[in-house]
């Protein structure tokens, strides 16, 4: 940004100059100029009711730069950027320290994450068993793991804070989406027909894709860094 002062030295300069007639001009007052936020001050003048400061104590306060062209002077202050570094200086440390601190999964995300694998796991088993041994598990029962897992999710979501645990998390809620296929699937069954063959979920490729999911998930969170998992997509 830039602030065009034109011809601002010799003015300042004709000001302070004494005048042809002293009894016309206002004996000039001294005070204090400062800028909020930032550290230094600088002399201001009052002279005829106008307020002066100079302008190379201006730049000073302000990190600008001065530059000079015929009959003008060009005072150009730093970027927003710059300013904010310049009065913080432990800010570009604090930056640069930051992709460490916030490498891997965090704690809370990998504690949510497991409990959220360990709800399906059980909600998958349940659902499992049923077919296996053709004991039918009521809608009610269904729909009590499906609002705990979403809760769950819902805990996770708000743990992440790391990179790692953003790109986890769509994989987690994927898991959990293949989760309520199958349990769907397993309650559209029963509702059609009195008895549903035992393998009818054996080698399944949707159940299969839920089981390795789950455990390419746990082993993730045990190394607390973030693996693709092609089964969780």
């Amino acid at each position: 940004m830039k602030m065009r002062i034109a011809a601002f030295a010799i003015l300042l300069s004709a000001l302070l100059m004494p005048a042809a007639d002293d009894s016309a001009q206002t004996p000039p007052k001294a005070s204090t100029f400062t800028i909020a936020g930032r550290a230094g001050e600088a002399q201001l003048l009052q002279i005829n009711g106008k307020s002066y400061v100079d302008i190379e104590a201006l730049a000073r306060l302000t990190k600008g730069t001065l530059s000079f062209k015929t009959n003008e002077t060009i005072l150009t202050l730093p970027t927003a950027v710059a300013v904010v570094q310049a009065a913080t200086p432990h800010a570009a440390e604090a930056q640069a320290s930051a992709p460490n601190a916030k490498a891997g999964l965090s704690a809370a995300f990998a504690r949510a994450a497991i409990e959220e694998i360990s709800l399906i796991r059980e909600w998958r088993s349940a659902v499992v068993r049923a077919v296996q041994k053709n004991t039918p598990v009521t809608e009610d029962s269904l729909s009590a793991q499906r609002r705990l897992a979403d809760k769950n999710l819902e805990l996770a979501s708000a743990a992440v804070s790391t990179d790692d645990d953003r790109n986890a998390y769509p994989l987690l809620a994927t898991e959990l989406i293949n989760m309520k296929k199958l349990s769907d699937l397993y309650l559209a069954m029963v509702v059609e027909v009195n008895f549903i063959s035992t393998d009818t979920f054996h080698n399944s490729p949707l159940e299969d894709q839920i089981l390795t999911c789950a455990q390419g998930f746990v082993s993730m969170t045990e190394k607390r860094e973030f693996q693709d998992q092609p089964a969780c997509h």
